[in-house]
């Protein structure tokens, strides 16, 4: 049977990149999406009213309690927010406690309210369709697509899963993840192992690192890699070219986790997203 000649391979690869990173294009400026966040609230125990969101906020004793006044509005799964009745015809809702790193959606208008917590903090987070960075985005440059940066890898778990405490894109708050192993590989000629956090799909895996070119052609703070779950013998492939970047590359308004220690590599990893335009002037 006839095989592919070099340039053939490389052809497909570069084509099936363009296609990856054109859907992660697509679900990046998605009408709700962290583009569209125009502030980021930090809830205190004191009820305060909120730029760009309905009502009056407070937190305390792990749970949320919004006093909506007479006309204003919070819809949650397309449902009216129905509280019990306060003065002066207001009406308050409480939330239940949210998961750390957990969020509900609520919609008001054409916006729609991020409650979430992080770092064991309430915040708020309202997100526009018209907000500027989402309306003025035009993509995110990235390296050329280059087979080399595709490597294999070993998935090793640790006996137990490990507890690992990571900083955070916003100042004071940290973020602890479960690391359930670390994978090991080569590159450019150095063996190197990164610690590896659970992913969103069921057995894949996330990495958070930085390299030799990050605050360069890269994002100072982090880049994360996603990586398909380990085959029987714990083999893996690490394709660097889909690393990308996290939130906190286009806006402050954002609290990405920060890699850990061990994960911020020595090497240049000329592949993936590179510096949004958006943060370029300042870097």
């Amino acid at each position: 049977m006839p095989t592919s000649t070099p340039t053939e391979t490389a052809a497909v690869f570069a084509a099936e990149w363009e296609q990856w990173h054109a859907a992660h294009e697509r679900r990046r400026a998605v009408p709700h999406g962290f583009l569209a966040v125009t502030h980021l609230h930090w809830l205190g125990a004191e009820p305060a009213r909120l730029e760009g969101v309905p009502g009056s906020w407070s937190a305390k004793d792990d749970a949320v309690t919004v006093v909506l006044e007479a006309g204003e509005s919070l819809l949650h799964d397309g449902r009216e927010l129905n509280g019990s009745p306060v003065a002066n015809g207001s009406t308050a809702v409480v939330f239940d406690p949210i998961a750390e790193r957990d969020g509900i959606n609520l919609t008001a208008g054409p916006a729609v309210v991020e409650l979430a917590k992080r770092g064991g903090e309430y915040i708020v987070r309202p997100r526009h369709p018209e907000n500027p960075l989402l309306k003025e985005y035009r993509g995110t440059p990235a390296y050329a697509p280059d087979p080399r940066f595709a490597v294999g890898g070993v998935y090793v778990a640790f006996d137990e899963p490990r507890p690992t405490t990571v900083g955070a894109a916003v100042e004071g708050i940290v973020h602890v993840y479960e690391a359930p192993g670390e994978i090991r590989f080569e590159l450019d000629g150095q063996d190197l192992t990164l610690t590896a956090f659970n992913g969103h799909a069921p057995g894949s895996l996330s990495l958070l690192f930085t390299d030799a070119t990050s605050g360069k052609t890269t994002y100072a703070a982090n880049r994360s890699l996603t990586v398909d779950a380990p085959d029987t013998d714990g083999r893996v492939i690490l394709d660097f070219n889909r690393a990308v970047n996290l939130p906190c590359a286009y806006t402050d308004l954002a609290t990405c986790p920060l890699p850990p220690a061990e994960n911020r590599l020595a090497v240049a990893v000329e592949a993936g997203e590179q510096n949004p335009h958006e943060r370029q002037a300042g870097q």
